[in-house]
């Protein structure tokens, strides 16, 4: 809530970072995820496809996770974890709402996912397709992890959803940054 932060995210909500180095040699201060992951995989050549295609595909998956996966789950997270019995005693038409659409997104990443590796491919390198899958398994994870929402949508029934988000946590790379908080 500090002034500082507000000048970096109008918004007042993580994600923000400074990127001292930023274009032309001037700091900038991109916020919100999906604009971090692009700003990032522009700046370091990585993460994301090179070629003109593969870059626009990458970032229509980032924009489905940003516009669907992440505000869907999230509140589908809250009514189910945290909104308490009242809802379910009231009136169960806003989780209902929400495990439907859930259900919806798996589908269509379900669907994405069949026959493919990853959601742009079978390669995931600094090269290829990351931020699509950075960006999507972190909620996917939460949704049956966090939010304990897993038989809620029932996620035995997208068992390519499952296998990628298991092959995505066994990465090096999010075994780390998983346990970073531990190390403090």
């Amino acid at each position: 809530m500090t002034p500082e932060f507000v000048s970096l995210n109008p918004n007042n909500k993580i994600p923000a970072i400074i990127d001292p180095n930023g274009p032309d040699g001037k700091p900038l201060p991109p916020f919100e995820s999906g604009a971090i992951l692009i700003y990032l995989a522009d700046k370091t050549g990585q993460l994301i496809p090179q070629d003109a295609a593969g870059r626009y595909e990458a970032i229509q998956w980032v924009m489905f996770q940003m516009g669907g996966i992440g505000p869907m789950f999230g509140q589908l997270g809250f009514f189910h974890k945290f909104a308490g019995k009242k809802y379910e005693d009231e009136d169960k038409r806003p989780r209902d709402r929400y495990v439907a659409e859930s259900r919806r997104l798996l589908g269509v990443l379900e669907q994405r996912l069949e026959g493919r590796e990853w959601i742009l491919g079978d390669q995931y390198s600094i090269a290829d397709n990351s931020i699509a899958d950075i960006a999507t398994f972190p909620w996917v994870r939460n949704l049956i992890g966090f939010y304990e929402a897993g038989e809620l949508v029932r996620i035995e029934d997208f068992p390519n959803v499952r296998r990628v988000l298991a092959a995505f946590v066994a990465r090096p790379a999010v075994i780390r940054g998983l346990d970073s908080p531990k190390r403090g």
